[in-house]
């Protein structure tokens, strides 16, 4: 199944967990709308052909929601009784951390074996370099801040584009660098106006024609319109302009990297079901497959590195 927010590249993980299922000689079953369509026994017996066609398509076959009901224990026993009567040993979960943390305590309370697969475009869960779907949203991203370069210098303005990131600035700092932002504004980091403002003004005496500054959604003085808002008070040298980028970054058609990935960690999850393994996120860390409990992978999540931050500060000189 897949739960939470959708990434590209789920679609390759469906395909792989379904294949190497029948590869192995299980009988595998799609569940659609995650832990709502369990409650609801929305399942359906996949076989090969059910899967052909989609590794090269965003989104889910398999839909996707959040379910308020399976935060209930109502929920979760009627999820436990649809799963028995299909019977069902274990599941594979490609989702988030909300996601794991259900399944650890569904697993808890009535023993059914889970291996996640981390698809999410923010890249913050701990015990893989890369979430899946991420490669493929920054690069839709910085697809969008590059003409929005265009028009900045064209009229002289600077841009306040926001991307995705409620609470995780990885979109920000990769676009930010590869976009050659001028500044980036993420949740990681204390947001300081007139810190930004000096090396927006840093810029303007240079005669920069224009200046683009990235703010991750969930950066704790607003988003790109309060941010905006701020420096204008302070900083009106340029036209400004705010573009917020929203969902177009968690569709389209996934990356080759994201593609293998997805393919990759589908594999590893059904071997790890196999094996007996449960309760762990299977992972891809300097190109190895490694399993992570979720206990680890939901509770510490991925750190900024220092060093992207200061090469934003360096090259936006």
């Amino acid at each position: 199944m897949t739960s939470g927010g959708d990434s590209p590249g789920m679609n390759a993980c469906i395909r792989a967990v379904v294949r190497t299922g029948l590869y192995n000689g299980l009988e595998v079953y799609g569940i659609r709308r995650g832990y709502e369509g369990m409650i609801d026994g929305d399942f359906f017996k996949m076989e090969s052909y059910h899967v052909s066609n989609i590794i090269q398509r965003g989104g889910t076959i398999l839909k996707t929601a959040r379910s308020q009901r399976f935060m209930t224990p109502e929920g979760r026993k009627t999820a436990f009784e649809n799963l028995k009567q299909h019977g069902i040993e274990g599941f594979v979960a490609i989702g988030g951390d909300g996601t794991f943390r259900g399944a650890t305590v569904f697993e808890k309370e009535f023993g059914i074996t889970c291996v996640g697969v981390a698809g999410t475009i923010d890249n913050d869960l701990f015990g893989t370099d890369f979430t899946l779907g991420f490669d493929t949203a920054i690069n839709t991203a910085i697809d969008a801040i590059d003409k929005i370069r265009d028009t900045a210098m064209s009229h002289n303005r600077m841009f306040f584009v926001e991307v995705m990131g409620r609470d995780a600035g990885f979109i920000a700092l990769s676009t930010g660098i590869a976009g050659g932002a001028e500044a980036i504004v993420i949740p990681e980091t204390e947001t300081n106006i007139d810190y930004l403002i000096s090396t927006l003004e840093r810029g303007w005496l240079r005669q920069k024609s224009s200046a683009i500054v990235i703010v991750a959604e969930g950066d704790e003085r607003g988003g790109a319109f309060e941010i905006a808002k701020l420096v204008k008070e302070k900083f009106d040298h340029y036209d400004t302009r705010v573009s917020v980028l929203g969902h177009i970054q968690r569709g389209g058609n996934p990356t080759v990297r994201d593609r293998i990935l997805g393919s990759r960690l589908g594999m590893a999850a059904v071997e790890g079901l196999i094996e007996g393994r449960k309760n762990v996120m299977a992972g891809q860390i300097n190109d190895e497959i490694v399993f992570t409990p979720f206990a680890n992978a939901t509770k510490h999540h991925m750190q900024i590195n220092k060093q992207m931050l200061q090469l934003v500060e360096i090259l936006a000189l």
